[in-house]
């Protein structure tokens, strides 16, 4: 497939920000948007202010996601921290002797997150369980509906129900698994790997195996389309999208490449209801593009070291914010 030209830009609809450090998560609470940065502080913007909090005092967020509601993050400190909106800051958990660079939010109130080969999760009511597994927890996500987590380790992924007493199921594949996402619709589970493949599990009906390989570097940033029937995903010179309409998923499918470019593919992320995939690159070069037509928009042109580290959508759709590796970030309104 041949990608369409950028030949519309977007650039003057981006309200510029300096975060001050190298970007790591974004995650959008109702109108504010929140950066976790690598110096330990969370940027919090809405309506052109901006105000900065100090989620992980003397470390750094490795991960953060937002629930809706709030911004978790994880830092090298050993705590998962809770930003709200307002600026306030709170230790929902703390450990010692473990980075936390695995983390996994639901919209119920839920959380979990891994501390070398243990994973704790918490309801909404409170209640907590642990549970550990053969080696470190590298990703972590929620199933779309219920309480049951995925956690990806080495030669596999655990599912686990913490509020059930029965086994956590296991789907095994030999090497090592680091980001873990379910399909909308809990049929697929879908890691990265090490090994620059992706690799997944059709849970429905005979957890089949399925291989995504040919990509010259790591899957580190994968998205799914709104209803569920594309994959996106980062790795190549392209955003390499997999298609998951049949119940077979991708197998004996080729996948879209789309935003071909002398540059590698750092972030990927969806609309939140369209089949549009916004796509960050590591020379910090921001498209748009269109699945029905390949068509593209230029939303940031390249910039020399400052490539995309980071990409979120608000819940309707309307902003996109995006931060990068030297600090610099921006907030992106459709017209």
């Amino acid at each position: 497939m041949t990608a369409g030209t950028a030949s519309s830009s977007l650039t003057e609809s981006i309200a510029p920000l300096n975060a001050g450090a190298h970007v790591t998560a974004i995650g959008w609470m109702k109108s504010t948007v929140a950066f976790g940065l690598a110096d330990g502080g969370v940027l919090l913007a809405k309506d052109g202010e901006t105000h900065r909090v100090e989620a992980h005092p003397d470390a750094g967020v490795l991960i953060g996601l937002s629930d809706g509601e709030r911004f978790l993050t994880g830092g090298d400190d050993g705590r998962v921290a809770v930003t709200g909106a307002d600026g306030s800051i709170k230790t929902l958990a703390e450990t010692k002797g473990a980075w936390i660079d695995s983390l996994a939010v639901s919209g119920s109130g839920a959380f979990a997150y891994g501390a070398g080969k243990r994973v704790i999760a918490r309801d909404d009511k409170g209640r907590e369980k642990v549970l550990e597994v053969p080696t470190t927890a590298r990703g972590l996500a929620f199933a779309p509906k219920g309480y049951r987590l995925a956690i990806a380790h080495y030669n596999g992924v655990t599912l686990w129900f913490p509020n059930v007493e029965a086994k956590p199921e296991g789907l095994e594949w030999k090497g090592s698994h680091l980001d873990v996402t379910w399909s909308s619709d809990a049929r697929f589970v879908v890691t990265s790997m090490q090994e620059n493949a992706l690799h997944g599990w059709r849970l429905v009906p005979d957890k089949g195996h399925m291989r995504m390989t040919g990509y010259p570097s790591k899957t580190r940033s994968l998205s799914w389309s709104h209803d569920g029937k594309w994959l996106a995903t980062s790795g190549a010179e392209a955003a390499i999208v997999w298609p998951f309409e049949s119940k077979e998923g991708p197998m004996g499918k080729a996948p879209r490449e789309c935003g071909v470019r002398p540059a590698k593919v750092s972030r990927v992320a969806f609309h939140p209801n369209a089949y549009v995939l916004a796509v960050g690159y590591e020379d910090g070069c921001i498209l748009l593009i269109r699945l029905g037509d390949a068509s593209e928009l230029l939303v940031r042109p390249a910039v020399k070291e400052s490539g995309i580290t980071a990409m979120a959508w608000d819940k309707a759709g309307r902003h996109l914010a995006f931060g990068c590796e030297d600090g610099q970030a921006g907030i992106l309104t459709l017209p």
